[in-house]
């Protein structure tokens, strides 16, 4: 079992002490938790700053928020936004930079664990999915409005799913026939759309992975934070991320990497070294995964990736 440290209400934060220990936490420093969840970076991050340290922590889940009613911390801020919103949160903070910046990417444990929020199919309820059930369209509302051609996009790029062409067929003959508003009803839809099966593994899973993605535009969101966090981090500031998905790594893969360059530009242009615009980022380690002991304790934590970079230059 997970120690009390690790858990905090129902979720266990996955690479806890190695994502802490990734954004070289200074005692008087200001750090950014973008996912609080259920606070288990947050609570780590806080136990290591000083009477002068501050965290500030995001989340777009209504009841993260709730749940972080329970720090009671002058040094912690948790903000009900979308981490897409990072410097715009911090402008209205008046933070001009911070120490480090913590990404935790994906769905939490409370989200799939809670049967209304539509996530899992384990039991039959709403097909919502949304992370902010206050705003934007549910799945339920998406598959009865998007075309097939756009469900099967979606479920092929974002699920990586080679049978989307007849899961999306399925699901637009069904919805002729009345609404798909229901867990249980898409899962039993795309069971029988998929020929085969792959070993240990729901075939919905990789249909309601792409809608959850799509309905929350997380990859999109990731885009986002990404450039905004290396120009909010102070000089050697730390930025970590976890993923949990290989679309979610490769777009953190290939940013890092970029940034870790200095400008490429054509061969031959008569430019000194030091003309050339400098790498923002330097690479810190090699990518992280949770040890054996850590999967046995929280299976869910087994597809998880973590990268560390360091700022170089910026804002001082």
């Amino acid at each position: 079992m997970p120690s009390s440290d690790r858990l905090f209400g129902s979720h266990t934060a996955v690479l806890l002490e190695e994502a802490v220990e990734g954004l070289n936490v200074r005692a008087e420093g200001c750090y950014v938790d973008c996912t609080f969840g259920r606070g288990g970076h947050s609570r780590a991050i806080l136990a290591r700053l000083g009477p002068t340290g501050r965290l500030i922590a995001l989340d777009r889940d209504p009841a993260a928020i709730r749940a972080g009613g329970a720090i009671a911390e002058r040094r912690f801020v948790l903000l009900h936004e979308a981490f897409g919103r990072l410097k715009h949160v911090l402008a209205g903070l008046d933070v001009a930079c911070v120490d480090g910046v913590l990404l935790d990417l994906g769905v939490s444990s409370p989200q799939l664990d809670e049967d209304a929020r539509g996530f899992s199919f384990r039991a039959d309820a709403p097909l919502d999915m949304r992370m902010d059930p206050t705003r934007g369209m549910t799945a339920a509302q998406w598959l009865a409005t998007a075309t097939g051609a756009q469900i099967r996009e979606v479920i092929e790029t974002y699920g990586e799913e080679r049978f989307a062409k007849q899961i999306a067929a399925a699901i637009v003959a069904a919805r002729a026939r009345g609404p798909i508003g229901t867990t249980r009803q898409l899962a039993a839809l795309v069971a029988k759309a998929v020929p085969t099966r792959e070993p240990r593994q729901d075939p919905a899973t990789r249909t309601f992975q792409a809608l959850r993605i799509h309905v929350n535009q997380e990859l999109e969101e990731l885009s986002l934070v990404l450039p905004q966090s290396v120009e909010v981090l102070a000089s050697g500031g730390r930025l970590v991320v976890i993923s949990f998905h290989s679309l979610e790594d490769r777009i953190v893969k290939r940013f890092l990497r970029e940034e870790a360059l200095a400008d490429r530009l054509p061969r031959r242009l008569p430019l000194r070294a030091r003309e050339l615009a400098p790498p923002r980022l330097r690479l810190v380690g090699r990518a992280r995964r949770p040890s054996s002991a850590e999967i046995a304790s929280n299976p869910r934590a087994r597809s998880a990736v973590m990268r560390i970079a360091e700022r170089i230059g910026g804002p001082t």
